[in-house]
């Protein structure tokens, strides 16, 4: 069962010239940024309440966001949602016939444990799973 909105997922085409919206016009903390070699992707974080704002910039053509940017442009990406076991999720989503993008967890930002799920499985909307870092 999801425990909590953890983040939406921003695709940008710059994180410097995205950055100034969120953390100077809404006033946002700005965490900083991170580059996730296996996403193919750097990420900067802005939290809202015990959520948080990801943007995300391709760091290559090869990038899924640069793919995405491509075809949608800039919006948003995807919702990810915290969980306490992310592989005792994945394995009752599987269980239910739920069609996954990411059979077994892998690393995502922060440490973090990720899976997402595929957009067709949940209304067009690409949904994220993630499990902290503490909790593995």
């Amino acid at each position: 069962m999801p425990k909590k909105i953890s983040h939406i997922g921003i695709a940008v085409g710059s994180i410097e010239e995205s950055t100034p919206f969120y953390r100077d016009v809404l006033g946002m903390e700005f965490e900083g940024t991170e580059v996730v070699s296996e996403q193919k992707v750097k990420v900067a974080f802005f939290v809202i309440g015990d959520s948080r704002i990801e943007l995300l910039e391709p760091t290559g053509p090869d990038s899924p966001v640069a793919k995405f940017l491509e075809k949608n442009g800039p919006g948003i990406h995807h919702i990810a949602y915290e969980v306490d076991d992310l592989q005792l999720r994945l394995k009752n989503l599987r269980e239910q016939g739920v069609r996954l993008v990411d059979e077994t967890p892998r690393t995502g930002a922060h440490q973090t444990r990720i899976a997402f799920l595929h957009p067709k499985a949940s209304g067009g909307v690409l949904t994220e799973l993630c499990q902290p870092a503490a909790d593995h």
